[in-house]
């Protein structure tokens, strides 16, 4: 499959291009300084010649899933959505200067660190899971870092599905990060699957490498993952600094077996804070939405063209429509002034109010000069 070169970046309203951020094989990612309020953004915007009505629904499952929960600490916040003026949908989110992509590959992660972090995505995927909806695509890669240090899950909508998706649904997967059944095309996704993913992500922060890969090059093809992980057989994260109460965490995480992991990403969360206290550190904040909160049904089926359109007037328009300005202009300007309604080829009228004024005054003056006089 031949890679796409990169659209440029299109013209936005109250957004001033800065550079590029990424590409993907659906979308683009450009950083934008926004005019007001003043701060730095990141842009997801599709492909100038893309009309693929299923990247469409994707794309626009994406804005509306993370309106609904990008409140949530650990999920990507988004600000706002709409079309380019050529065409293209957009969507400005939270810019994350950090990423996870591969910080682990060369970078030895802190056990506590990655706990934390591990308990984060747990709250994440658990919100996520009581609005009905499923990643679909768990990742170290999806997890970026914020301005402030702490870590957030992003793409959600590009694989995003309902718990209650139908039978053809679109499988989505990043093999190594994938349960033994989605692997093997028997689901799409489901909790259970996504307990799976998460614990292999946080087993590859540990270890520097997805759950079964091997370090022997050549030994890791697609086809390769696929075999290991449907045998699914755990082999503990290689740390001597790993507890061993954090390796059965992971190890019942990923369980061959859906029915023996844990029920829900809030379990395994709670799994790693037991973990935590009895290595004496502070449990981090499993954050999950009140059981009163309900959002609305996001309708991932759409795959029309939504949002504000920013339209272009050509240079001949605009004077047009700057020459109709000025002309309302000065009419609002002359109606103003002259307050008797006539046009400009009349006498102006306040000379003759004013003189009549002037002789009303020497009258007065004279009457009463004639009274004083009389009375002396």
């Amino acid at each position: 499959m031949t890679r796409r070169l990169p659209s440029s970046a299109p013209v936005l309203p109250g957004l001033a291009y800065v550079r590029p951020l990424g590409s993907g094989g659906f979308a683009d990612v450009f950083l934008y300084q926004q005019d007001m309020p003043r701060r730095q953004v990141a842009v997801k915007v599709l492909p100038a010649d893309e009309r693929d009505p299923e990247l469409l629904r994707m794309f626009n499952a994406e804005a509306d899933v993370l309106a609904h929960l990008s409140a949530h600490p650990s999920i990507v916040t988004v600000y706002q959505a709409g079309i380019s003026a050529d065409g293209r949908p957009y969507i400005v989110m939270e810019y994350c200067p950090g990423s996870l992509a591969q910080r682990y590959r060369i970078e030895r992660l802190p056990v506590e660190e990655v706990m934390a972090t591990a308990v984060q995505l747990a709250g994440a995927l658990e919100s996520a899971h009581r609005a009905g909806l499923i990643h679909r695509d768990i990742k170290p890669s999806n997890i970026l870092v914020t301005t402030f240090g702490s870590s957030v899950l992003a793409d959600f909508g590009i694989s995003a599905s309902l718990l209650r998706q139908p039978a053809d649904e679109l499988l989505a997967m990043s093999v190594p990060w994938s349960a033994p059944e989605v692997v093997g095309e028997h689901t799409s996704g489901t909790v259970a699957s996504e307990v799976w993913s998460l614990g292999a992500t946080v087993y590859s922060l540990l270890a520097g490498h997805s759950p079964f890969e091997r370090r022997e090059k050549g030994q890791n093809s697609r086809d390769q993952l696929r075999r290991r992980i449907s045998r699914a057989t755990f082999v503990p994260v290689p740390r001597a600094d790993v507890p061993d109460g954090l390796q059965q965490v992971l190890a019942t995480a990923m369980a061959r077996e859906p029915e023996a992991r844990y029920a829900s990403t809030r379990e395994f969360g709670e799994a790693v804070r037991e973990v935590q206290r009895g290595l004496g550190l502070a449990p981090t904040a499993l954050e999950v939405p009140a059981a009163e909160w309900m959002p609305e049904r996001i309708d991932l089926d759409d795959a029309s063209a939504r949002g504000p359109v920013r339209s272009r007037l050509p240079q001949e328009g605009r004077r047009r429509a700057a020459s109709g300005i000025d002309e309302i202009t000065h009419r609002r300007r002359d109606e103003d002034t002259d307050i008797s309604g006539a046009d400009e080829s009349r006498a102006p009228v306040w000379p003759w109010v004013l003189a009549a004024v002037a002789a009303l005054v020497v009258v007065a003056s004279t009457i009463a000069i004639v009274v004083v006089v009389g009375a002396g």
